[in-house]
């Protein structure tokens, strides 16, 4: 049940299709694509919330939960969901691939003309669906979730994201929102495009961005989640930081020729120093030690970071796909009717 990735790649991405009627002239389909890992806590409130919100967009709507390898009681409580609600797809992955592969099974699989992310953990209302929907009919391709505030955050974790988003923004070379997440609305357009990209190793937020569409922001709240604990630790942070970066931006191998520009210029001033100033030997053995030091220091950075883009290089050059299809479960067929896919899905 999984859309192939069929695109062919070249100066136009998308694949030729009729054009379709415009965004007021019909209900159209909305798809909502829910990454799920270990949200049994949470999930069934979640189900409930969204299906009281949609109806108020005036479209038809699917609601797709990608279970990314729970661990817990995730996937028999969305069994029970797709059981009861004909409306509900429950897209079961092999094993956990991360939430940027499970979101992007599901954009592979939805058939909206528009299609909106969201994290199951209700940090991100689906009262604001509703909105997306509005901004989207008004010409927007993308409507992002733009956050005003952020309830049940420490100040560090608030600092440290707000400064890594200004980061990001000033190291990709096309215009990328800044205290945004994953919650937004994308145009089927932007779907297609995304899902025709190549790329094993994703990141959604830039992904979107690149794509060049008009993007416009859905101010909201964020709300503490009601139940659960967040699934990223710090540790998990700053890998998708790295990844963010590194598949994003060629800044850092760049930066490495600013390091060594300036570690140059440090060795020569040290040189004219040394040759015009009297210094006493321990002093001068020092001050060679400290820029001997720094020099491995910069070139030990300078490899890894080549070495990183080596790794990721080589991770694409394999083709191995983002995700396996275990089986989708069809709403009102969760008793067992689900198929397996045993191929999976490329990268969409």
């Amino acid at each position: 049940m999984t859309n192939p990735a069929s695109f062919e790649h070249g100066p136009d991405i998308l694949p030729h299709r009729p054009a379709r009627r415009s965004r007021s002239a019909s209900r159209g389909l909305l798809s909502i694509v829910i990454p799920c890992h270990n949200e049994e806590e949470v999930i069934e409130s979640t189900h409930r919330r969204l299906v009281a919100a949609l109806p108020s967009t005036g479209m038809d709507f699917e609601i797709l939960y990608i279970d990314d390898g729970s661990r817990d009681g995730t996937l028999a409580r969305l069994e029970a969901i797709a059981a009861g609600d004909p409306r509900a797809t429950i897209i079961e992955l092999s094993r956990n691939f991360g939430q940027q592969s499970a979101m992007s099974a599901g954009l592979a699989r939805a058939r909206g003309d528009a299609v909106v992310i969201i994290d199951a953990d209700l940090q991100d209302p689906p009262e604001v669906i509703p909105e997306m929907v509005e901004r989207w009919r008004s010409g927007a391709d993308v409507a992002y979730g733009r956050r005003r505030s952020r309830d049940g955050e420490t100040w560090f974790k608030l600092v440290t994201a707000s400064c890594f988003h200004r980061f990001f923004a000033s190291l990709v070379p096309y215009p990328i929102p800044v205290d945004t997440g994953d919650f937004k609305l994308l145009d089927r357009a932007v779907v297609d495009a995304v899902c025709g990209l190549p790329e094993k190793r994703r990141y959604l937020r830039s992904l979107v961005a690149w794509t060049g569409f008009r993007q416009e922001p859905v101010w909201y709240d964020r709300h503490a989640r009601p139940a659960g604990e967040t699934k990223y630790s710090t540790r998990k942070l700053i890998r998708l930081a790295i990844d963010a970066v590194m598949l994003s931006s060629d800044t850092p191998l760049r930066a490495a020729w600013w390091a060594a520009g300036l570690l140059a210029t440090a060795g020569v001033g040290c040189t004219l120093l040394a040759c015009l100033l009297p210094t006493r030997e321990g002093a001068l053995v020092s001050a060679i030690a400290a820029v001997v030091t720094l020099a491995g220091a910069i070139q030990t950075a300078a490899v890894a970071i080549v070495g990183e883009y080596v790794v990721r290089t080589y991770r694409e050059v394999q083709g191995r796909p983002s995700w396996v299809v275990k089986r989708t479960i069809e709403g009102d067929t969760a008793a067992g009717a689900g198929h397996s896919d045993r191929h999976g899905s490329r990268a969409a």
